[in-house]
């Protein structure tokens, strides 16, 4: 359908709080203390994510494209070629995002309300709102991210580019997996924010909502997962046009 600047602003936010009511869910599923699914693993975690992309996106495609995130925005609008209608959407599209990604986050504190009393590692309740490295370094945590979202934006293109694909509507599904190989073999070193809104949005969040004993918001590192998945993005767009240009 056709969309214009103002309309997209909705969906965006309806399709990221479910994306991040999910996955930050299932975080919080395998992290807090007395959760039913308390140490399930990673595997379970890059699944959850999957899905909460799945829903997410599934839940808005019609209208209005359904990217859930910041550096999809940005990588779609250089595989556009820069495109000038595509530009004035983007505003509308990354704020949505950020809002919707504010109400997941907030959805998810109260979904787990009686079990952050109950966790006593600050930095557990935390990862449970966004990401951290496993070794903290910031030229390498910088490269994995740009690397996890250029193959994300570069895969997002490739797969709704498809004919086969786009006719057979099984396009988000593909995409959620898409999202599970990230997390499976890139995810290890940073924990695959590959989203701007995704991560900055909860980290906000775990900031202003009054979480027992939650620490602070390791604002020194907050940028990383900013900054990365928008270079990455921007360049698996870029080089997406230059390949296969739209």
């Amino acid at each position: 359908m056709e969309i214009n600047s103002g309309s997209v602003f909705i969906p965006e936010m309806i399709g990221t709080a479910l994306l991040v009511l999910l996955g930050c869910g299932v975080v919080a599923g395998v992290l807090l203390a007395k959760s039913k699914a308390e140490n399930a693993g990673w595997v379970v975690i890059t699944f959850g994510w999957g899905f909460a992309v799945m829903v997410g996106a599934f839940s808005v495609a019609d209208y209005g494209g359904a990217q859930l995130n910041p550096a999809v925005t940005i990588g779609v609008w250089a595989a556009s070629g820069f495109s000038s209608d595509f530009a004035d959407k983007i505003p509308s599209y990354i704020g949505g995002q950020f809002v919707g990604a504010f109400i997941g986050a907030t959805l998810v504190y109260l979904a787990y309300l009686v079990h952050w009393k109950d966790t006593e590692d600050s930095g557990l309740k935390l990862a449970v709102f966004s990401t951290g490295p496993a070794i903290r370094n910031t030229v390498a945590n910088l490269i994995t991210e740009i690397i996890g979202t250029f193959v994300l934006v570069f895969g997002i293109l490739a797969i709704t580019s498809n004919s086969g694909v786009a006719k057979s509507g099984i396009g988000v599904l593909f995409v959620a997996f898409l999202v599970v190989g990230i997390g499976m073999s890139l995810g290890g070193p940073t924990g695959y924010a590959i989203n701007p809104a995704r991560d900055l949005g909860p980290r906000i969040m775990h900031a202003i909502l009054p979480i027992p004993g939650k620490g602070d918001s390791d604002w020194t590192y907050a940028w990383i997962p900013v900054v990365g998945p928008l270079i990455g993005g921007l360049i698996g767009g870029m080089f997406y046009h230059w390949i296969f240009p739209i």
